[in-house]
């Protein structure tokens, strides 16, 4: 009975925080939508041509989209927050203070890997895609296809670049070691050829970069774990 009534505080507990998170990232939203126009004229300052709307409609999801990456981005330590409060109780003190650090952590490598994949992937990208359709063909961009292709370009690079934190922590709880996480190199890498393809747009440069991202990333992230793995062992073994 005693251990119903413990599960039943845990998902009472766990859908306080999914609620709390879910209208963070409402207000997050209404926030980003009140600065979207200025975000909007930002993002296309550098455009040499107009975008072109299709219908009366397309600018209003352009907003919402733009709206949504704000939110998703100011969302992220606040959910890394509640995540943290959530396991808190099956964290020892110094596991505690660790993982509350890589909250900060995890929102400022999504701002770099959208950073990254603005202001590298993606003018490197079209530039490419341009100089394919140089001859013969007449540039058009619509409003809704650049959009697509620049959150394509960058979004998945904010959350790729969490890789390290999240095998950080998972390490730290002991769920991760770097044995694991080089015995399942092949197929991590076969799983980065997938993914890497399925995420961004039909051209193998686009594809590329995001493999070779994704295969730096996670040797990154095998070097951290070790040295992370060292260091619990460690002090498991002087508590011994």
């Amino acid at each position: 009975m005693s251990q119903e009534l413990e599960l039943v505080d845990h998902l009472s507990e766990l859908r306080k925080r999914i609620l709390i998170v879910g209208a963070g990232f409402l207000a997050f939203f209404i926030i980003g939508f009140i600065f979207v126009e200025q975000i909007y004229q930002f993002l296309v300052k550098d455009l040499d041509t107009e975008l072109a709307l299709l219908g009366p409609t397309d600018i209003l999801w352009i907003y919402f989209k733009i709206a949504g990456v704000v939110a998703i981005s100011l969302t992220i330590p606040l959910a890394a927050y509640h995540t943290w409060r959530f396991v808190l109780p099956a964290l020892e003190a110094k596991q505690r203070k660790a993982t509350l650090m890589l909250i900060p952590a995890l929102f400022l490598l999504f701002i770099i890997g959208l950073g990254f994949g603005y202001s590298i992937v993606f003018p490197t990208v079209l530039s490419f895609l341009q100089g394919l359709s140089n001859e013969g063909f007449q540039m058009f961009y619509t409003t809704e296809k650049y959009f697509n292709f620049l959150f394509q370009m960058t979004v998945p690079f904010g959350i790729l670049f969490e890789m390290p934190v999240v095998v950080l922590f998972l390490t730290a709880l002991g769920i991760l070691n770097p044995t694991r996480l080089k015995k399942s190199r092949k197929i991590c890498y076969f799983a980065f050829t997938v993914l890497a393809v399925v995420l961004t747009p039909p051209d193998f440069l686009s594809d590329i970069l995001v493999l070779v991202c994704l295969v730096v990333l996670f040797e990154i992230s095998i070097t951290i774990s070790t040295f992370v793995y060292k260091k619990r062992e460690k002090k498991l073994n002087l508590d011994y």
